[in-house]
């Protein structure tokens, strides 16, 4: 695997992961009746940004080493998938 493209794929799953993390551990301002002015009831109280963005960059690796260990040892190939088109290296 390319360093260039796993960068690409690692930012690719780092970023997904965060929208995955983002809602956990939020506590909105209706619920603790710590309403700020000119807010939405609905804003965090404390979002804990530091720690979604750890949260995020440990699940991030798991998921790519994951990802480099199946590709680079071919465990999983893109042949294997069956709904994906064969490529044989020719082209017309």
């Amino acid at each position: 695997m390319d360093f260039a493209f796993a960068v690409v794929i690692y930012f690719v799953v780092w970023w997904i992961s965060l929208f995955l993390v983002l809602p956990l551990w939020v506590k909105p301002q209706i619920e603790e009746e710590n309403m700020v002015p000119g807010t939405a009831t609905s804003a965090p109280v404390a979002p804990m940004m530091l720690k979604k963005f750890i949260v995020t960059t440990l699940l991030s690796a798991t998921i790519f080493l994951t990802f480099y260990l199946l590709s680079s040892y071919e465990l999983i190939s893109l042949d294997s998938i069956p709904f994906l088109p064969r490529f044989d290296g020719h082209y017309s």
